[in-house]
C-alpha cells in the first residue's frame, strides 16, 4: 500500500493519479479517524486541497470513495511480495510478517475500521473488497513461501492460508485495540504459525513441497 498522506499540496498542479492518491490518503485518514456518517465529502476536499467534484469525478460518491479506501487498506500490493528478500522459508516468513505488521500500524486506526467494514453495516461491495483482498493475500502467501506454482491442491491451500489470514487479523487487533499482546509478541506468533503450516501441514496434502527461496 502506497500512500502520501501528507497535507494538501494547494495550489500546485498534479497529475491525474497523484490527486487521486491524495485524495484516498486523506480519506483513509479521515474515515479512520471518524465513523463513516461523520465523513462528509467536503471535509475530504478541504483536507485534500482539491475542489469537492473531484471526488465525484474519480470515485463518484462518499460511498465510492469509502469502498476503495478499504480496498487500499487491505489488499497486498504485488510489490510487497516482488520486493521480499531471497533466502530460506524463515528468512521470507519473517519479511512479510515484517511488512504486515509495518503496514497496520502505521495505518492502526483506519486498518481497524477497514476489516470492520467500516461500521456501515453489512455492505455487499464492502464484503466483496474483503473477501477480494483474503484471495489475493492467500495467493501472495503462497508466494512468498515459495508453493505459487502448486496447482494439485491450490483449493484446500488457499482455504487454509485464508484461515491463517484470519488469525493474523485477529491478532493484530489483540496488539492494536486490546492492547493485550505487543509487536514482538505478534509477530512470533504469526512467523512461527506460518512456518509451521508450511512444514507440517500444508506437505499433509500429499505430494505438495516447498520450495524455500525461491519465488514461485
Amino acid at each position: 500500500m502506497r500512500m502520501s498522506g501528507g497535507p494538501a499540496e494547494r495550489g500546485r498542479r498534479l497529475e491525474p493519479d497523484v490527486r487521486r492518491e491524495q485524495i484516498l490518503a486523506v480519506a483513509v485518514r479521515l474515515f479512520g479517524e471518524r465513523p463513516y456518517a461523520e465523513v462528509s465529502t467536503t471535509d475530504i476536499a478541504e483536507a485534500a486541497g482539491v475542489a469537492r467534484g473531484l471526488i465525484n469525478h474519480y470515485f463518484g460518491t462518499k460511498r465510492g470513495l469509502f469502498v476503495e479506501a478499504v480496498r487500499v487498506l487491505v489488499t497486498i500490493p504485488a510489490v510487497a511480495v516482488e520486493q521480499l528478500p531471497e533466502g530460506d522459508l524463515a528468512t521470507r516468513v519473517d519479511a512479510s510478517v515484517a511488512w504486515f505488521l509495518d503496514v497496520v500500524s502505521r495505518h492502526s486506526r483506519s486498518w481497524l475500521a477497514a476489516v470492520d467494514g467500516g461500521g456501515v453495516g453489512r455492505d455487499p461491495d464492502i464484503e466483496r473488497v474483503l473477501r477480494e483482498a483474503d484471495d489475493i493475500a492467500a495467493d501472495s502467501i503462497l508466494v512468498a513461501v515459495g508453493l505459487g506454482g502448486e496447482h494439485e491442491h491450490r483449493d484446500e491451500l488457499r482455504a487454509m492460508v485464508r484461515a491463517y489470514c484470519g488469525l493474523a487479523k485477529a491478532t493484530a487487533r489483540e496488539w492494536l485495540e486490546r492492547g493485550v499482546l505487543n509487536r514482538a509478541q505478534v509477530h512470533i506468533l504469526l512467523a512461527t504459525t506460518l512456518v509451521t503450516l508450511v512444514e507440517r501441514v500444508f506437505r499433509t496434502l500429499g505430494g505438495t513441497t516447498h520450495h524455500t527461496g525461491a519465488k514461485s
